[in-house]
């Protein structure tokens, strides 16, 4: 009886060596494709050349860093009403002032003559109206004489007319006396209801009139009494109480009517006017808040007041303190604002950089898993602050872009980073 043999197993068996192989050749094909036959342009860079940030999910809050200059919360302008040559400044720019104070004075010869001339005219017209209203009197005074006249004419032949009509039905007088008695007293009847009629249409034209005259009149004392105070202009008083500013003014200059003499501050209180770009005027409301830095301290501010004039590419807004004033501040200081224009959000972050220039934020280069390369992908970005934009599409928290300038290889698919 012969020994059995004992069968080694083999450790691979055919399929799994080619299985081996196949995925080999599959690996190297892979590569060869992705190394070699890679037709997308490529670029040899530097690392220290580019700028690396990684994507990130954090709060997110969108504002903006706009330039504000620093106001009273009221100032009064001082125009010149009238031109004329500076006869004195009685107060110099930067002191404080009080209601109804004389800040300086100006002399207009032509001016004077012209106001003499106008009140001359005004008395003329005031004394015209006068002599109308005396002659409607005197005219009216004439009727109620000739209607008392008739009156009493009539009433002295009444008794007469009829004493003649008595003694002309007993025949003791003759009908010729009676005619002329009689005629006397139509006469006279007529001349009455005449002259009280045209006594009653005066006495009613004669209210109208006499209004007319009276409002006309009242109106020519109120233009002299403006007249006047024309010349009350060439003093110039202080409106308000505050600190003044003022152009330089200097004894014999001469002033244009109308020409900006300065402002009076009122030193309650101080307010910021800021610059925007008209590209958020549609996002810019009051009630908006904001923030700056001055002598190591954050003050805060909120919009109180929209501009909506578009001057130059921008609009103003004010901006009031809504809490402590700064110490120290003073008008016309220009403070950096940080203009918040919205709540804070989650969001998908990525760094500010100069790669927005060359692609408008239509694509980065993102570094790939070998951490070797940068591929070109196209993202879309949202709302953007002085640090960071909001990633819409393309990327996501934890990829590795390259936010540094793109000028020398915008053009380029891929980077290869050495």
């Amino acid at each position: 009886m012969g020994m059995d043999r004992k069968i080694e197993k083999k450790r691979f068996s055919k399929g799994a060596v080619a299985a081996f192989f196949l995925v080999v050749a599959a690996l190297a094909l892979f590569l060869y494709t992705y190394y070699l036959l890679d037709r997308r342009s490529s670029e040899t860079v530097s690392r220290d050349e580019v700028i690396i940030r990684e994507v990130t999910r954090d709060s997110f809050q969108e504002y903006i860093e706009v330039s504000g200059a620093v106001q009273p919360l009221q100032s009064t302008i001082l125009d010149a009403v009238e031109g004329g040559v500076v006869q004195e400044v009685f107060v110099q720019s930067g002191e404080t002032v009080s209601t109804g104070d004389t800040l300086l004075t100006l002399s207009n010869s032509n001016l004077q003559l012209n106001v003499l001339q106008q009140e001359a005219g005004l008395y003329d017209q005031i004394n015209n109206v006068r002599n109308s209203r005396l002659n409607l009197e005197q005219n009216n005074l004439r009727l109620r004489e000739d209607l008392a006249s008739a009156e009493t004419q009539l009433d002295l032949l009444r008794p007469r007319f009829k004493r003649d009509s008595s003694l002309y039905s007993q025949n003791l007088i003759s009908l010729q006396e009676f005619e002329e008695t009689r005629q006397s007293y139509r006469f006279q009847e007529r001349r009455y209801h005449l002259n009280y009629e045209s006594f009653q249409k005066d006495s009613l034209q004669l209210q109208n009139q006499l209004t007319q005259l009276d409002n006309s009149e009242e109106r020519m004392w109120r233009s002299l009494e403006g007249v006047q105070r024309i010349l009350d202009n060439l003093v110039v008083t202080a409106p308000i109480s505050g600190q003044l500013s003022t152009v330089e003014l200097n004894q014999g200059q001469s002033i244009s009517q109308g020409e900006r003499l300065g402002q009076i501050d009122q030193m309650d209180g101080y307010k910021v006017r800021v610059d925007i770009d008209e590209f958020y005027l549609s996002r810019v409301t009051t009630g908006l808040e904001g923030s700056f830095s001055f002598a190591g301290e954050r003050y805060d501010l909120a919009i109180t007041r929209v501009y909506p004039v578009i001057q130059d590419g921008s609009f103003q807004v004010d901006m009031n303190f809504t809490g402590d004033t700064p110490d120290g501040i003073r008008r016309g200081q220009t403070v950096r604002v940080r203009l918040e224009l919205g709540d804070q959000t989650e969001a998908t972050l990525l760094a500010r950089g100069a790669f927005y220039q060359e692609t408008g934020g239509n694509w980065i280069y993102r570094i790939d898993e070998s951490q070797n390369r940068a591929i070109r992908q196209p993202i879309r970005l949202g709302r953007g602050n002085t640090q960071y934009f909001e990633v819409l599409e393309g990327l996501s928290p934890g990829d590795s872009v390259i936010i540094s300038g793109y000028n020398t290889f915008s053009n380029t698919d891929v980077l290869v980073l050495e």
